[in-house]
């Protein structure tokens, strides 16, 4: 027929072939259809602070980063990388060689496994693992290999990493291990002694490290953030990785950061500049101002989160799911299989209309799916009367 194209073979490249459109943005039009209120997707209803919003008009108006910033991001931002990093965690790196900004987190991952893995090169993630993960992987020709965190319910409910899973899982065709602290979806901060095994065993197996950090600032409790390129024999192996979105509530300004020893973010630039080359020019502006925020910002910010988690977390609790308290990020996992459900695609496909809460199945960030099948996410990063309300409307439909 004319003007319809032929071809032998599917338009999309088969390492895409398993990646369609995203459960956020699935989930995100189910909440608009219905009316819904959208706990399901991460961001925030409410912006950050003003004086960084300041800073970023002002930085407008002033016509800085109007045209293309640096490749590795503007001398500002990247010095206040570097400061953060020396003032948080006693981590010292170089502004010029040893910083690379990017278009969020999202874009440092797909550039540092583009730079890093070559065809056949098995990368270990933990699973349940963020979804651009597996299709970063995939671009790069990579052998996914899952390591599952398993849920555990005494001493209260949480999922953890079996670290001898982790160390069986490395082959000799190992290159890298994905490691996502802390931890989404299910909420899971990495102890100390956990990561010092996971450096113990990079080193001896002499494997690169990609870490993912964007909810570094998140963590409530007794919970604590330590990165792993503190550790011994580390900091040259690994690339860390994070961004301004998730601890300034900027998730729409797209700036990430990676930080390693030269050769890695040289690497991982040399992949970078062919993806979008540079991006958020004014807005990284801003970000340098607000990475020098005091440190009550970061208290507050942290406070407000955990009173919005145990909020939401009591009323899915006397709903009658099992709750998974997080120590870290901004969800909250649930089983829903005191419910009398067990399929969490099906049961998130549906609640819309039952409870007028739009979740997300976890099931959509695992290859073992059964594994996933009965938990459901809930991110609690939204304002407190949307809370309750969700509450109250998941009480009304389950709650016997």
């Amino acid at each position: 027929m004319a003007g319809m194209t032929s071809t032998a073979r599917p338009f999309l490249n088969r390492r895409l072939a398993g990646f369609g459109t995203t459960i956020f943005a699935e989930m995100s039009a189910l909440a608009l259809s219905t009316g819904s209120i959208n706990l399901g997707q991460g961001f925030p209803d409410t912006d950050g602070p003003q004086e960084v919003r300041d800073a970023a008009v002002r930085a407008l108006r002033e016509g800085r980063g109007n045209q293309y910033p640096p490749g590795p991001g503007i001398p500002e931002l990247r010095t206040a990388v570097a400061a953060h990093q020396q003032r948080r965690y006693g981590l010292s790196y170089d502004p010029d060689t040893e910083v690379l900004v990017t278009a969020g987190a999202t874009e440092a991952i797909a550039a540092a496994l583009l730079a890093l893995v070559e065809p056949g090169d098995e990368v270990i993630a933990l699973e349940p693992y963020y979804d651009s993960y597996a299709a970063c992987i995939a671009m790069a020709g990579g052998a996914r290999v899952p390591v599952t965190l398993r849920p555990h319910v005494e001493g209260g409910a949480s999922f953890r990493l079996d670290l001898d899973e982790l160390r069986a899982a490395v082959t000799d065709r190992t290159r890298l291990l994905l490691i996502n602290t802390p931890h989404n979806p299910t909420g899971t901060v990495l102890t100390r002694a956990e990561l010092a095994v996971i450096a113990e065993l990079a080193v001896e197996r002499d494997l690169l490290v990609v870490t993912d950090e964007v909810y570094e600032h998140l963590v409530f409790d007794d919970a604590e953030h330590v990165p792993l390129a503190t550790f011994p024999g580390m900091r040259e192996r690994t690339v860390s990785i994070s961004s301004a979105g998730k601890t300034y509530s900027f998730t729409g300004w797209k700036v990430g950061w990676v930080t390693s020893s030269p050769g890695l973010v040289t690497a991982v630039r040399s992949a970078k500049q062919f993806l979008t080359y540079v991006a958020s020019g004014p807005f990284q502006y801003a970000v340098a101002e607000a990475l020098r925020l005091p440190d009550a910002y970061f208290t507050a910010f942290r406070d407000d989160l955990r009173a919005k988690r145990d909020l939401l977390s009591a009323g899915l609790t006397d709903a009658g799911f099992t709750v998974f308290r997080p120590t870290g990020t901004y969800f909250v996992t649930t089983d829903i299989r005191p419910l009398g459900e067990s399929d969490g695609l099906a049961f998130c496909r549906t609640l819309p209309e039952r409870a007028g809460v739009v979740a997300i199945p976890n099931a959509v960030f695992y290859d073992h799916k059964e594994a996933g099948a009965p938990y459901v996410r809930f991110a609690f990063c939204k304002r407190v009367e949307v809370l309750a309300d969700a509450a109250e409307r998941l009480r009304k439909t389950f709650a016997h």
